[in-house]
């Protein structure tokens, strides 16, 4: 019984000890330079209609169950999705437009576990011609997620795919008459 308390203490003090040293938020995000004015842009990231349209999650999924409430490209639309275990169930809220630059969104996730993100989209006009979007979100880790972020990266999980949605969104531009 003596080693068994000796144990459960060890386990417990590693337990403390990780969950000091975990992290306890993330950040990640991803640009991209785009040969198209900010106001052919703009359209593509403000409206949660044309958001499905280069998402690359919609992709993994395109059976999956999807409906926008509210008026699109407001504060206040929201876009609920459930789909396969790659995509899960959640739904995204625009809470912030800065008209013609950044569009701010509360992204929770319902399942294959609950979380809440911070999403964001900025446009930033780097010539008459040429724009550049930066797709990101940010959070916080909590227990025992952040013990597990000691051994995961969000960033290789996650940007990968905002990689490929951006590559998703410069296609689907240059695809437009």
């Amino acid at each position: 019984m003596y080693y068994v308390l000796i144990i459960l203490g060890v386990l417990l003090a590693l337990l403390i000890i990780l969950s000091l040293i975990a992290p306890k938020s993330y950040h990640v995000s991803r640009s991209i330079e785009l040969d198209h004015p900010t106001e052919k842009v703009w359209g593509h990231l403000k409206y949660l209609k044309k958001q499905q349209e280069w998402s690359p999650w919609a992709r993994k999924d395109p059976n999956m169950d999807q409906k926008i409430t509210g008026i699109d490209g407001e504060v206040g639309a929201l876009s609920y999705w459930n789909g396969n275990k790659e995509v899960g169930e959640g739904e995204q809220e625009i809470t912030k437009i800065v008209e013609g630059k950044r569009i701010e969104q509360d992204l929770r996730f319902l399942k294959p576990f609950k979380s809440q993100s911070d999403c964001y989209m900025d446009l930033e006009e780097l010539d008459n011609n040429r724009s550049k979007v930066t797709w990101g979100f940010t959070g916080t880790n909590k227990f025992p997620m952040s013990i597990m972020m000691l051994f995961m990266s969000m960033d290789k999980m996650v940007g990968k795919d905002f990689e490929q949605g951006l590559q998703n969104l410069k296609h689907n531009l240059s695809s437009e008459i």
